[in-house]
């Protein structure tokens, strides 16, 4: 029998951070030292009421039951941070708990898109971005950020025709891979689009915590009239570590929320008790271990793109996100093959900018969770490597 599988399966490729997952298991084996600077898992820890309150929860067996739907304690939880945070007056029913951000932008587009409905996503940005809407059916469109319009996405020269197509749009600031932030001012400027062209707004805000140099992350639901076009995923997988407990929550306009959520109800049946108790209790926590772990990201991001510019490499400072991004080296052209190079000669592991998209070709992305001083010997071992100054 010859296996026959869905033809959307050939637009896959194996996953980038599987294949450097692969050279860097590959080195250690080899007893080859590897600094991984490729895939954005915070290496720092829970604040420990937040694992007290899993443990906790988890030792009460009525507590591996279904959920089937958010716990109040939760729901109140993310009301009062929206308005401690971020100012904005959430009700019960404009929010949802999700598996995680990643799962929520993977699926949401199979309520909102019929085939052939166009959804806009930014290039460079992160695969799920794109990948999740074409699991609707929908056309992908991108927009582009670049340097000319601030790396913000450029409103006004859209094609007025493509708009008309457009069911939502997805925006995300802090930015991950660029790692840019955008200005109160351009999201003053979005809303009113949206709704002049009928068009949904999605934002990503998985990164308004760790934001650098004074500034501060907000969330798209405190521009005015927002909650009319707009939802927001917002994570708790940066800003508490609570990566592997895949919890997230979308909020926003409640018709948009509500319609997913008939939508998920028909494919799982709510987040693991103990895992809502975590959350609640990162939500209702202090803000102490929220703030010191942005410093030591900032502390990070000084070592390590003001030490690449100190060897000649040109890696501009991250304006926000756990990650800095830059050029590759003059000299090469191929970041993938700068990629596999880099590893070889010195043992730094990071991501090419194609797997991002288009324009991150001939760019490289690294992620800030490896503490300064071994950032420090990763910079001292690109030096000395002479990969900088090949002809």
């Amino acid at each position: 029998m010859e296996l026959q599988f869905a033809s959307r399966m050939k637009e896959y490729e194996e996953g980038i951070f599987q294949v450097l997952n692969e050279i860097k298991n590959d080195r250690i084996k080899e007893g080859k030292k590897v600094y991984n600077f490729s895939v954005g898992t915070p290496d720092f820890k829970p604040a420990q009421h937040i694992m007290d309150a899993v443990v906790n929860a988890a030792k009460n067996p009525d507590n591996y039951k279904y959920a089937l739907e958010d716990i109040p304690e939760l729901t109140e939880a993310v009301t009062g941070r929206y308005k401690k945070r971020y100012g904005v007056t959430i009700e019960a029913d404009e929010l949802m708990s999700v598996y995680g951000s990643q799962e929520g932008i993977a699926h949401i587009g199979l309520s909102l898109c019929d085939e052939g409905d166009v959804v806009l996503v930014p290039n460079p940005g992160y695969p799920i971005f794109a990948i999740g809407p074409s699991l609707a059916n929908a056309t992908i469109a991108t927009y582009d950020l670049i340097k000319e319009h601030d790396y913000l996405p450029d409103l006004e020269g859209m094609d007025k025709e493509l708009l008309k197509k457009v069911k939502f749009m997805i925006v995300s600031y802090p930015i991950n891979p660029i790692c840019k932030i955008a200005p109160k001012s351009f999201y003053e400027r979005l809303i009113p689009w949206a709704k002049e062209n009928e068009i949904i707004i999605i934002h990503d805000n998985a990164y308004s915590d760790i934001v650098y140099d004074g500034n501060t992350g907000i969330s798209i639901l405190s521009i005015p009239g927002a909650k009319e076009v707009c939802v927001e995923f917002y994570s708790l997988s940066k800003s508490y570590n609570y990566t592997g407990a895949r919890v997230s929550f979308l909020v926003g306009n409640k018709a948009i929320v509500q319609n997913f959520k008939k939508l998920r109800s028909q494919i799982d049946y709510g987040t693991f008790l103990p895992v809502q108790y975590g959350a609640a209790a990162a939500l209702n926590g202090p803000d102490d271990s929220v703030l010191e772990q942005c410093d030591k990201y900032q502390a990070r991001r000084d070592a390590l793109c003001g030490g690449l510019r100190e060897i000649g490499w040109q890696i501009p400072d991250s304006e926000g996100t756990m990650f800095a991004w830059g050029p590759i080296p003059e000299q090469f052209t191929d970041d993938v093959a700068f990629v596999k190079e880099l590893v070889d000669k010195t043992g730094v592991l990071c991501t090419p900018g194609s797997s991002f998209g288009e324009l991150g070709a001939g760019h490289v992305r690294f992620a800030l969770t490896l503490p300064v001083g071994t950032i420090q010997e990763a910079i001292a071992a690109i030096k000395s490597s002479g990969i900088l100054f090949k002809k």
